[in-house]
């Protein structure tokens, strides 16, 4: 079955041993990994595959190994290693190696530089003149940090790649069918739908800012979640200046704004525009249900005026404009841990995008008792 066609509610088999609630990249590199594994999938979700009203929508993330923990450094190198075996499988060009910054006097760089040596990451520390040099029409202060090995992932392209994988893999996709509820029985779960029920011997909840909504229809076990702050954050595109060249990914911290700016990709139209917004401090509060997709003018003045300051090689009005849901936990940590036959999803924070790949095996670990929870991500860590 196409990932991308609609299938009938009558369609839904009766019993499967996987249920995968949610499309978006968690989703589809789960029932991807999940499928591989030679168990019978299912995956529902409840919009059109590919849809925006997400987190996994658009053509650009930021890929990248640059963190201040060893920890996070070692499961990118992890998440790389899959990202390039997905395009190698299916032929699918997903990555765009641009290299990347760091900056700011907020960034901890020397902690950064110090976990990707212990990693053995190729980096460089650079002074301030010489990062303006090698990339005219950026501007620094103090030291910049350049990793190589960083860039561009196509969201929305590697969403529909993984479940074609997974549709080759025999998972049967049905977009525009929404989990209504699920019942727990011992080992087992119910999933309801509008038109059926599947029974499933697990069922992974999936369901990026949906998920505290879909936890709440579960009946017949517990489930404590985390806290989970869901707040709608917006993106901008800037033209660049004639004669300014491509510029590696970027993450500056500075006193009063946390931004990122990457290769906007096709969101970024024929003249490769720059995508640009802040990290959180922008985004407001809202729900899945509830976010308007209106776009906060002040948030947008800032991120003017932040690009006047320091991305002079960049068009100083936003073309275009997006919004886009953040589900973050207390400490951007990730929550992947199993209860019982439900196995819950939120690799969240805004920075779980990179991992989407190693996200998948990961949860087929726990779908499959292969593997124990990451004791960061599992449920108790969270509640310390």
């Amino acid at each position: 079955m196409s990932p991308s066609a609609s299938a009938t509610g009558t369609d839904l088999p009766a019993e499967v041993e996987v249920v995968v609630i949610g499309a978006g990249l968690m989703g589809s590199m789960t029932a991807r990994a999940a499928a591989r594994r030679g168990l019978t999938v299912l995956v529902l979700e409840q919009f059109a595959v590919g849809h925006e009203h997400g987190s996994s929508h658009g053509s650009a993330r930021i890929v990248r190994r640059a963190y201040p923990e060893e920890f996070y450094v070692r499961l990118t190198g992890r998440a790389f290693e899959l990202w390039t075996e997905l395009e190698t499988d299916t032929g699918s060009r997903l990555l765009r190696m641009t290299g990347g910054l760091d900056h700011g006097g907020g960034r901890d760089l020397r902690a950064i530089a110090q976990a990707l040596t212990a990693q053995r990451v190729e980096h460089q520390l650079l002074r301030a003149v010489e990062a303006e040099k090698r990339w005219p029409g950026m501007r620094f202060d103090g030291e910049v940090l350049f990793h190589p090995q960083a860039g561009t992932v196509d969201s929305e392209l590697a969403v529909r790649t993984a479940l074609e994988a997974a549709a080759a893999a025999g998972a049967l996709v049905f977009a525009e069918t929404a989990a209504r509820s699920i019942r727990v029985h011992g080992d087992t779960c119910v999933v309801q739908t509008a038109t059926g029920s599947i029974r499933a011997g697990r069922v992974v909840l999936a369901a990026g800012a949906w998920l505290g909504e879909l936890a709440g229809t579960v009946s017949g076990r517990q489930l404590s979640l985390p806290q989970l702050r869901v707040s709608q954050q917006q993106i901008f595109h800037f033209a660049r200046a004639d004669g300014i060249d491509e510029w590696p990914t970027s993450v500056h911290k500075g006193a009063t704004i946390s931004t990122y700016s990457l290769a906007g990709g096709r969101d970024g139209g024929p003249g490769g525009a720059r995508k640009v917004a802040e990290h959180d401090v922008s985004g407001f509060d809202t729900t899945a249900g509830t976010r308007t997709g209106m776009v906060d003018p002040v948030a947008r003045q800032r991120i003017v005026d932040h690009v006047l300051e320091w991305m002079p090689g960049l068009v100083p009005a936003a073309f275009a404009e997006a919004t886009c849901l953040y589900t973050s936990t207390r400490n951007e940590d990730f929550v992947l841990d199993r209860v019982g036959p439900l196995v819950l999803c939120s690799p969240c924070s805004g920075h779980g995008a990179k991992f989407a790949p190693l996200i998948g095996e990961m949860v087929a670990d726990l779908v499959t008792g292969t593997g124990t929870p990451e004791p960061r991500f599992a449920l108790s860590a969270h509640r310390r």
